[in-house]
Protein backbone atom coordinates (compact mmCIF):
# COMPACT_ATOMS: atom_id res chain seq x y z
CA UNK A 1 0.00 0.00 0.00
CA UNK A 2 1.50 3.31 -1.26
CA UNK A 3 1.55 6.61 1.07
CA UNK A 4 -1.35 8.86 -0.82
CA UNK A 5 0.64 11.83 -2.09
CA UNK A 6 -2.40 14.13 -1.03
CA UNK A 7 -2.88 13.32 2.23
CA UNK A 8 -1.21 14.29 5.39
CA UNK A 9 -2.31 13.76 9.27
CA UNK A 10 -3.86 17.12 9.25
CA UNK A 11 -5.98 16.84 5.86
CA UNK A 12 -9.25 15.87 7.35
CA UNK A 13 -9.70 18.87 9.26
CA UNK A 14 -10.76 20.61 5.96
CA UNK A 15 -13.51 17.98 5.36
CA UNK A 16 -16.95 17.66 7.29
CA UNK A 17 -16.85 16.13 10.37
CA UNK A 18 -20.40 14.45 12.11
CA UNK A 19 -20.37 13.21 15.48
CA UNK A 20 -18.00 14.95 17.12
CA UNK A 21 -18.35 16.89 20.65
CA UNK A 22 -18.28 20.23 21.23
CA UNK A 23 -15.64 21.27 23.75
CA UNK A 24 -15.77 25.05 25.48
CA UNK A 25 -12.18 25.32 26.68
CA UNK A 26 -9.84 24.69 23.47
CA UNK A 27 -6.85 25.94 24.89
CA UNK A 28 -7.40 22.95 27.69
CA UNK A 29 -7.79 20.63 24.61
CA UNK A 30 -4.97 21.28 22.67
CA UNK A 31 -3.18 20.72 26.22
CA UNK A 32 -4.59 17.45 26.88
CA UNK A 33 -3.49 16.42 22.99
CA UNK A 34 -0.87 17.79 23.28
CA UNK A 35 0.32 15.40 26.21
CA UNK A 36 -1.69 12.33 24.27
CA UNK A 37 0.82 12.97 20.94
CA UNK A 38 3.75 12.51 23.50
CA UNK A 39 2.44 9.29 25.30
CA UNK A 40 3.78 5.72 23.96
CA UNK A 41 1.60 4.01 21.27
CA UNK A 42 -0.81 1.00 22.67
CA UNK A 43 -0.05 -1.10 19.58
CA UNK A 44 3.04 -1.74 17.40
CA UNK A 45 2.91 -1.38 13.56
CA UNK A 46 4.65 -5.23 13.42
CA UNK A 47 1.13 -6.40 15.40
CA UNK A 48 -0.86 -4.18 12.69
CA UNK A 49 0.81 -5.48 9.48
CA UNK A 50 0.04 -8.92 11.01
CA UNK A 51 -3.46 -8.63 11.58
CA UNK A 52 -3.90 -7.11 7.97
CA UNK A 53 -2.07 -10.40 6.55
CA UNK A 54 -4.27 -12.38 8.55
CA UNK A 55 -7.51 -10.86 7.47
CA UNK A 56 -6.42 -10.95 3.79
CA UNK A 57 -6.37 -15.07 4.47
CA UNK A 58 -9.74 -14.46 5.63
CA UNK A 59 -10.29 -12.66 2.53
CA UNK A 60 -8.79 -15.86 0.92
CA UNK A 61 -11.45 -18.43 2.64
CA UNK A 62 -8.36 -19.26 4.61
CA UNK A 63 -9.26 -17.76 8.53
CA UNK A 64 -12.56 -16.23 9.45
CA UNK A 65 -13.25 -12.97 11.86
CA UNK A 66 -14.86 -13.33 15.10
CA UNK A 67 -15.48 -9.77 16.23
CA UNK A 68 -17.14 -9.20 19.80
CA UNK A 69 -17.60 -6.96 23.02
CA UNK A 70 -19.35 -4.54 24.40
CA UNK A 71 -21.19 -1.90 22.52
CA UNK A 72 -19.78 1.14 24.19
CA UNK A 73 -16.58 0.13 27.05
CA UNK A 74 -17.06 1.97 30.62
CA UNK A 75 -13.77 2.93 32.41
CA UNK A 76 -15.77 1.65 35.97
CA UNK A 77 -15.86 -1.83 34.34
CA UNK A 78 -11.68 -1.64 33.70
CA UNK A 79 -11.25 -4.59 35.94
CA UNK A 80 -9.34 -7.72 35.70
CA UNK A 81 -12.91 -10.03 36.12
CA UNK A 82 -14.74 -8.28 33.69
CA UNK A 83 -11.67 -8.35 30.69
CA UNK A 84 -10.99 -11.74 31.72
CA UNK A 85 -15.08 -12.80 31.02
CA UNK A 86 -15.02 -11.45 27.88
CA UNK A 87 -11.47 -12.85 26.57
CA UNK A 88 -13.42 -15.98 28.12
CA UNK A 89 -16.66 -15.90 26.23
CA UNK A 90 -15.20 -14.79 22.68
CA UNK A 91 -11.84 -18.10 23.49
CA UNK A 92 -15.03 -20.10 23.76
CA UNK A 93 -16.47 -19.14 21.00
CA UNK A 94 -13.53 -19.27 18.73
CA UNK A 95 -13.09 -23.41 19.94
CA UNK A 96 -16.63 -23.58 18.88
CA UNK A 97 -15.34 -21.92 15.39
CA UNK A 98 -12.66 -24.20 15.03
CA UNK A 99 -14.02 -27.22 15.39
CA UNK A 100 -16.85 -26.43 12.98
CA UNK A 101 -14.58 -24.71 10.10
CA UNK A 102 -11.39 -26.64 10.34
CA UNK A 103 -10.35 -22.80 9.43
CA UNK A 104 -7.90 -20.73 11.51
CA UNK A 105 -10.06 -17.73 14.12
CA UNK A 106 -8.55 -14.40 13.93
CA UNK A 107 -9.88 -13.20 17.21
CA UNK A 108 -10.62 -9.32 17.21
CA UNK A 109 -12.00 -7.70 20.56
CA UNK A 110 -14.50 -4.43 20.64
CA UNK A 111 -12.23 -3.70 23.45
CA UNK A 112 -9.16 -1.28 24.55
CA UNK A 113 -10.67 1.54 23.28
CA UNK A 114 -14.40 1.46 22.12
CA UNK A 115 -15.06 4.53 24.77
CA UNK A 116 -16.60 6.78 22.15
CA UNK A 117 -20.19 6.02 20.52
CA UNK A 118 -22.65 8.02 17.90
CA UNK A 119 -25.30 9.91 18.80
CA UNK A 120 -28.57 10.59 16.89
CA UNK A 121 -28.94 13.85 18.64
CA UNK A 122 -26.79 16.22 20.48
CA UNK A 123 -29.13 16.56 23.74
CA UNK A 124 -31.17 14.36 25.82
CA UNK A 125 -34.57 15.54 27.34
CA UNK A 126 -35.80 13.69 30.61
CA UNK A 127 -38.66 15.50 32.71
CA UNK A 128 -38.15 18.80 30.93
CA UNK A 129 -34.51 19.59 31.03
CA UNK A 130 -32.60 18.98 28.28
CA UNK A 131 -28.52 17.96 28.67
CA UNK A 132 -26.00 16.91 25.97
CA UNK A 133 -26.16 13.43 24.81
CA UNK A 134 -23.90 10.60 26.71
CA UNK A 135 -21.42 9.95 23.89
CA UNK A 136 -18.98 7.61 25.75
CA UNK A 137 -16.72 7.64 28.83
CA UNK A 138 -14.28 9.05 26.14
CA UNK A 139 -16.59 12.49 26.21
CA UNK A 140 -18.62 12.81 29.14
CA UNK A 141 -20.27 10.71 31.60
CA UNK A 142 -23.47 8.43 31.81
CA UNK A 143 -25.30 9.87 34.71
CA UNK A 144 -28.09 12.62 33.89
CA UNK A 145 -26.44 15.53 35.35
CA UNK A 146 -25.06 18.85 34.23
CA UNK A 147 -21.55 18.26 35.34
CA UNK A 148 -21.38 14.65 34.50
CA UNK A 149 -22.77 15.57 30.97
CA UNK A 150 -19.65 17.87 30.19
CA UNK A 151 -17.68 17.25 27.60
CA UNK A 152 -14.26 16.73 29.73
CA UNK A 153 -10.93 16.50 27.65
CA UNK A 154 -9.06 14.83 30.47
CA UNK A 155 -11.32 12.15 30.14
CA UNK A 156 -9.33 11.38 26.54
CA UNK A 157 -6.09 11.02 28.94
CA UNK A 158 -8.83 8.51 31.36
CA UNK A 159 -9.37 6.59 28.13
CA UNK A 160 -5.62 6.17 26.92
CA UNK A 161 -4.53 4.62 30.39
CA UNK A 162 -7.70 2.14 30.59
CA UNK A 163 -6.85 1.36 27.22
CA UNK A 164 -3.21 0.54 28.10
CA UNK A 165 -4.25 -1.03 31.45
CA UNK A 166 -6.52 -3.40 29.04
CA UNK A 167 -4.32 -4.46 26.54
CA UNK A 168 -1.71 -5.33 29.06
CA UNK A 169 -3.72 -7.63 30.59
CA UNK A 170 -4.55 -9.10 27.74
CA UNK A 171 -1.57 -9.73 26.29
CA UNK A 172 -0.34 -11.28 29.81
CA UNK A 173 -3.45 -13.83 29.51
CA UNK A 174 -2.84 -14.29 25.94
CA UNK A 175 0.75 -14.81 25.77
CA UNK A 176 1.51 -16.21 29.70
CA UNK A 177 -1.26 -19.86 29.60
CA UNK A 178 -4.43 -18.24 30.22
CA UNK A 179 -4.91 -19.66 26.11
CA UNK A 180 -3.35 -22.57 26.41
CA UNK A 181 -6.30 -25.23 24.57
CA UNK A 182 -4.76 -27.95 27.04
CA UNK A 183 -6.80 -26.07 29.72
CA UNK A 184 -9.75 -24.66 28.70
CA UNK A 185 -10.97 -25.30 32.24
CA UNK A 186 -9.49 -21.38 32.24
CA UNK A 187 -12.30 -19.87 30.07
CA UNK A 188 -15.24 -21.18 32.48
CA UNK A 189 -17.67 -18.48 33.62
CA UNK A 190 -18.95 -18.56 37.41
CA UNK A 191 -22.42 -18.16 36.73
CA UNK A 192 -23.17 -20.58 34.02
CA UNK A 193 -25.30 -23.40 34.47
CA UNK A 194 -26.17 -26.40 32.74
CA UNK A 195 -27.80 -24.80 29.52
CA UNK A 196 -27.89 -26.53 26.24
CA UNK A 197 -25.03 -24.09 25.14
CA UNK A 198 -22.90 -24.87 28.15
CA UNK A 199 -23.66 -28.84 27.73
CA UNK A 200 -22.56 -28.59 23.91
CA UNK A 201 -19.55 -26.96 24.39
CA UNK A 202 -18.20 -29.23 27.24
CA UNK A 203 -18.73 -32.58 25.18
CA UNK A 204 -16.45 -30.46 22.35
CA UNK A 205 -13.68 -30.10 24.48
CA UNK A 206 -13.91 -33.53 25.76
CA UNK A 207 -13.43 -34.28 22.39
CA UNK A 208 -10.51 -31.47 21.83
CA UNK A 209 -9.14 -33.35 24.73
CA UNK A 210 -8.51 -36.50 23.40
CA UNK A 211 -7.63 -34.74 20.12
CA UNK A 212 -4.68 -32.77 21.81
CA UNK A 213 -3.57 -35.55 23.77
CA UNK A 214 -2.94 -37.82 20.38
CA UNK A 215 -0.80 -34.81 19.03
CA UNK A 216 1.27 -34.37 22.42
CA UNK A 217 1.60 -38.22 22.32
CA UNK A 218 3.36 -37.69 18.48
CA UNK A 219 4.63 -34.79 18.43
CA UNK A 220 8.69 -34.45 19.46
CA UNK A 221 8.42 -30.73 20.71
CA UNK A 222 5.73 -28.58 22.16
CA UNK A 223 3.42 -26.76 19.82
CA UNK A 224 3.13 -22.86 20.60
CA UNK A 225 0.63 -22.00 18.50
CA UNK A 226 -1.72 -24.54 20.98
CA UNK A 227 -0.56 -22.54 23.93
CA UNK A 228 -0.97 -18.93 23.36
CA UNK A 229 -3.43 -16.94 20.85
CA UNK A 230 -3.62 -14.13 19.03
CA UNK A 231 -5.64 -11.57 20.16
CA UNK A 232 -6.58 -8.02 18.15
CA UNK A 233 -8.19 -4.82 19.08
CA UNK A 234 -10.48 -2.60 17.61
CA UNK A 235 -12.85 -0.16 17.91
CA UNK A 236 -14.94 2.75 15.80
CA UNK A 237 -12.49 5.56 15.01
CA UNK A 238 -14.96 8.27 16.28
CA UNK A 239 -13.57 11.05 18.08
CA UNK A 240 -10.90 12.66 15.43
CA UNK A 241 -8.64 14.33 17.64
CA UNK A 242 -8.05 11.55 19.25
CA UNK A 243 -7.54 9.54 16.82
CA UNK A 244 -5.05 11.83 15.26
CA UNK A 245 -3.21 12.03 18.42
CA UNK A 246 -2.56 8.05 18.16
CA UNK A 247 -1.87 8.06 14.41
CA UNK A 248 1.94 7.98 14.11
CA UNK A 249 4.79 7.55 11.23
CA UNK A 250 6.29 4.29 11.83
CA UNK A 251 9.62 4.13 13.10
CA UNK A 252 10.78 1.44 10.11
CA UNK A 253 9.25 4.20 7.80
CA UNK A 254 6.91 1.97 6.19
CA UNK A 255 4.15 4.99 6.60
CA UNK A 256 1.68 5.87 9.29
CA UNK A 257 -0.73 3.85 11.56
CA UNK A 258 -3.10 4.62 13.63
CA UNK A 259 -1.42 2.86 17.09
CA UNK A 260 -4.35 3.48 19.21
CA UNK A 261 -5.60 0.00 17.91
CA UNK A 262 -4.87 -2.69 15.38
CA UNK A 263 -8.22 -2.71 13.70
CA UNK A 264 -10.02 0.87 13.28
CA UNK A 265 -13.83 1.12 11.53
CA UNK A 266 -15.56 3.85 10.31
CA UNK A 267 -19.17 3.80 11.59
CA UNK A 268 -22.57 4.16 9.47
CA UNK A 269 -22.80 7.62 10.70
CA UNK A 270 -19.46 9.03 9.90
CA UNK A 271 -19.12 6.66 6.12
CA UNK A 272 -19.33 9.94 4.19
CA UNK A 273 -17.01 9.63 1.07
CA UNK A 274 -15.90 13.46 1.74
CA UNK A 275 -16.21 13.42 5.35
CA UNK A 276 -13.22 13.84 7.97
CA UNK A 277 -13.57 10.13 9.13
CA UNK A 278 -12.74 8.74 5.93
CA UNK A 279 -10.16 11.18 4.89
CA UNK A 280 -8.37 10.47 8.26
CA UNK A 281 -7.91 6.42 7.65
CA UNK A 282 -7.77 6.42 4.17
CA UNK A 283 -4.27 7.55 5.02
CA UNK A 284 -3.34 4.74 7.95
CA UNK A 285 -1.88 1.68 6.91
CA UNK A 286 -4.22 -0.17 9.53
CA UNK A 287 -6.66 -2.35 8.16
CA UNK A 288 -9.80 -1.12 8.21
CA UNK A 289 -13.55 -1.59 9.01
CA UNK A 290 -16.15 -0.24 7.03
CA UNK A 291 -19.97 -0.28 8.74
CA UNK A 292 -22.70 -0.54 5.34
CA UNK A 293 -26.14 0.34 6.29
CA UNK A 294 -29.82 -0.13 4.48
CA UNK A 295 -29.37 3.44 3.15
CA UNK A 296 -26.17 2.27 0.86
CA UNK A 297 -25.84 1.35 -2.83
CA UNK A 298 -23.63 -0.22 -4.78
CA UNK A 299 -22.02 2.34 -6.61
CA UNK A 300 -21.60 4.34 -3.41
CA UNK A 301 -19.81 1.52 -1.59
CA UNK A 302 -17.34 0.57 -4.76
CA UNK A 303 -16.51 4.00 -4.72
CA UNK A 304 -15.44 3.95 -1.27
CA UNK A 305 -13.97 0.56 -1.17
CA UNK A 306 -12.12 3.07 -3.87
CA UNK A 307 -11.11 5.99 -1.41
CA UNK A 308 -9.46 4.27 1.15
CA UNK A 309 -7.95 1.37 -0.80
CA UNK A 310 -6.87 2.52 -4.21
CA UNK A 311 -4.24 -0.12 -4.66
CA UNK A 312 -6.45 -2.70 -4.04
CA UNK A 313 -4.44 -4.71 -1.33
CA UNK A 314 -5.46 -7.74 0.40
CA UNK A 315 -6.91 -7.49 3.69
CA UNK A 316 -7.09 -3.53 3.58
CA UNK A 317 -10.68 -2.98 3.77
CA UNK A 318 -13.49 -4.75 5.18
CA UNK A 319 -17.18 -4.19 4.80
CA UNK A 320 -19.41 -4.69 7.92
CA UNK A 321 -22.98 -5.26 6.34
CA UNK A 322 -25.33 -4.14 9.12
CA UNK A 323 -29.16 -4.36 7.32
CA UNK A 324 -31.07 -5.86 9.31
CA UNK A 325 -32.87 -9.05 9.15
CA UNK A 326 -36.11 -7.38 7.33
CA UNK A 327 -34.23 -5.69 4.43
CA UNK A 328 -30.92 -8.16 4.29
CA UNK A 329 -32.52 -10.17 0.94
CA UNK A 330 -33.53 -6.89 -0.63
CA UNK A 331 -30.36 -4.85 -0.03
CA UNK A 332 -27.44 -6.60 0.15
CA UNK A 333 -27.56 -8.44 -2.84
CA UNK A 334 -26.79 -5.51 -4.67
CA UNK A 335 -23.50 -4.61 -2.79
CA UNK A 336 -22.41 -7.71 -3.17
CA UNK A 337 -22.91 -7.94 -6.66
CA UNK A 338 -21.39 -3.75 -7.01
CA UNK A 339 -18.19 -5.12 -5.34
CA UNK A 340 -17.47 -8.18 -7.51
CA UNK A 341 -18.41 -6.26 -10.72
CA UNK A 342 -15.58 -3.98 -9.53
CA UNK A 343 -12.97 -6.47 -8.72
CA UNK A 344 -12.61 -5.10 -5.13
CA UNK A 345 -10.23 -6.93 -2.92
CA UNK A 346 -13.04 -6.70 0.79
CA UNK A 347 -13.32 -8.83 3.16
CA UNK A 348 -17.52 -9.11 3.88
CA UNK A 349 -18.24 -9.83 7.56
CA UNK A 350 -22.20 -9.64 9.07
CA UNK A 351 -23.09 -7.15 12.17
CA UNK A 352 -26.44 -8.89 12.74
CA UNK A 353 -26.89 -6.64 16.07
CA UNK A 354 -27.37 -3.25 14.65
CA UNK A 355 -30.08 -3.37 12.03
CA UNK A 356 -32.35 -5.55 14.48
CA UNK A 357 -32.51 -2.80 17.73
CA UNK A 358 -36.30 -2.78 18.73
CA UNK A 359 -38.25 -0.93 21.55
CA UNK A 360 -39.94 -3.13 23.99
CA UNK A 361 -43.89 -1.88 25.39
CA UNK A 362 -41.68 -0.86 28.35
CA UNK A 363 -39.51 1.67 26.62
CA UNK A 364 -36.66 -0.18 26.77
CA UNK A 365 -34.38 -0.67 23.81
CA UNK A 366 -33.95 -4.38 22.82
CA UNK A 367 -32.47 -6.16 19.89
CA UNK A 368 -34.92 -9.87 19.61
CA UNK A 369 -32.41 -13.20 19.25
CA UNK A 370 -34.37 -14.78 16.40
CA UNK A 371 -34.04 -11.45 14.06
CA UNK A 372 -30.29 -11.46 15.06
CA UNK A 373 -29.82 -15.23 14.08
CA UNK A 374 -32.26 -14.76 10.84
CA UNK A 375 -30.09 -11.98 9.63
CA UNK A 376 -26.62 -13.76 9.80
CA UNK A 377 -28.46 -16.56 8.24
CA UNK A 378 -29.38 -14.76 5.46
CA UNK A 379 -25.91 -13.38 4.91
CA UNK A 380 -24.54 -16.66 4.75
CA UNK A 381 -27.24 -17.68 2.35
CA UNK A 382 -26.82 -14.31 -0.15
CA UNK A 383 -22.98 -14.52 -0.07
CA UNK A 384 -23.81 -18.50 -1.03
CA UNK A 385 -26.14 -17.72 -3.84
CA UNK A 386 -24.13 -15.24 -5.40
CA UNK A 387 -20.39 -16.57 -5.49
CA UNK A 388 -19.21 -14.42 -2.48
CA UNK A 389 -18.33 -15.91 0.85
CA UNK A 390 -18.93 -14.38 4.04
CA UNK A 391 -15.71 -13.78 6.32
CA UNK A 392 -16.32 -13.11 9.63
CA UNK A 393 -19.13 -11.92 11.94
CA UNK A 394 -19.55 -8.00 13.91
CA UNK A 395 -21.19 -8.65 17.67
CA UNK A 396 -21.72 -6.74 20.60
CA UNK A 397 -21.56 -9.41 23.58
CA UNK A 398 -20.94 -9.54 27.44
CA UNK A 399 -19.05 -12.22 29.93
CA UNK A 400 -21.56 -10.78 32.10
CA UNK A 401 -24.91 -12.62 33.13
CA UNK A 402 -27.12 -9.50 31.76
CA UNK A 403 -30.58 -9.99 29.96
CA UNK A 404 -30.35 -7.01 27.16
CA UNK A 405 -31.89 -9.23 24.15
CA UNK A 406 -34.93 -11.01 23.74
CA UNK A 407 -34.72 -14.83 23.30
CA UNK A 408 -32.28 -17.19 22.62
CA UNK A 409 -32.48 -20.99 24.54
CA UNK A 410 -32.59 -19.71 27.69
CA UNK A 411 -35.90 -17.80 26.81
CA UNK A 412 -35.71 -14.48 27.74
CA UNK A 413 -38.90 -12.04 27.95
CA UNK A 414 -39.95 -8.41 28.02
CA UNK A 415 -40.28 -9.21 31.29
CA UNK A 416 -36.57 -10.82 32.36
CA UNK A 417 -35.23 -7.39 30.42
CA UNK A 418 -35.42 -5.51 34.33
CA UNK A 419 -33.80 -8.01 35.60
CA UNK A 420 -30.07 -7.43 34.76
CA UNK A 421 -30.07 -4.61 31.67
CA UNK A 422 -26.60 -3.22 32.41
CA UNK A 423 -25.49 -1.67 29.41
CA UNK A 424 -25.38 2.07 29.32
CA UNK A 425 -25.74 2.43 25.17
CA UNK A 426 -27.21 -0.73 23.30
CA UNK A 427 -28.03 -4.03 24.07
CA UNK A 428 -25.67 -7.00 24.09
CA UNK A 429 -25.65 -10.97 23.88
CA UNK A 430 -24.95 -13.15 26.92
CA UNK A 431 -23.43 -16.05 27.59
CA UNK A 432 -25.87 -18.54 26.13
CA UNK A 433 -26.79 -16.44 23.12
CA UNK A 434 -23.65 -16.06 22.30
CA UNK A 435 -22.89 -19.44 22.58
CA UNK A 436 -25.44 -20.28 20.42
CA UNK A 437 -25.10 -17.76 17.60
CA UNK A 438 -21.13 -19.55 17.53
CA UNK A 439 -22.88 -22.89 17.47
CA UNK A 440 -24.87 -21.93 14.41
CA UNK A 441 -21.89 -20.26 12.76
CA UNK A 442 -19.94 -23.32 12.77
CA UNK A 443 -22.46 -25.08 11.14
CA UNK A 444 -23.16 -22.61 8.32
CA UNK A 445 -19.19 -22.56 7.68
CA UNK A 446 -19.09 -26.54 8.11
CA UNK A 447 -21.83 -26.58 5.62
CA UNK A 448 -20.35 -24.40 3.18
Amino acid sequence: MEMTPDWTIDSWKSKPANQQPTYNDLEYLNEVLAVLRRLPPLVTSWEVDRLRDQIAEAQAGNAWVLQGGDCAESYDDCHSEAIASKLKVLLQMSLVLVFGSRKRIIRLGRIAGQYAKPRSSDVEQREGQTLPSYRGDLINRAPFTAEHRRNAPELMLRGYERSAITLNFIRALSEGGFADLHHPENWQLNFVTESQESLRYRALVSSMADALRFIDAISPAQISELRRVDFFTSHEALHLPYEQALTRESVRGTGWYNLGTHFPWIGERTRAFDGAHVELLRGIRNPIGVKIGPSANGDEVVELVRRLNPDNTPGRVTLIHRVGSAKITDVLPTMIQAIRDSKANVLWMCDPMHGNTVTASSGIKTRRFDDILSELRSAFAIHRELGSRLGGVHLELTGEDVTECLGGSNGLTEDDLHTAYNTNCDPRLNYEQAMEIAFSIANEIGAA
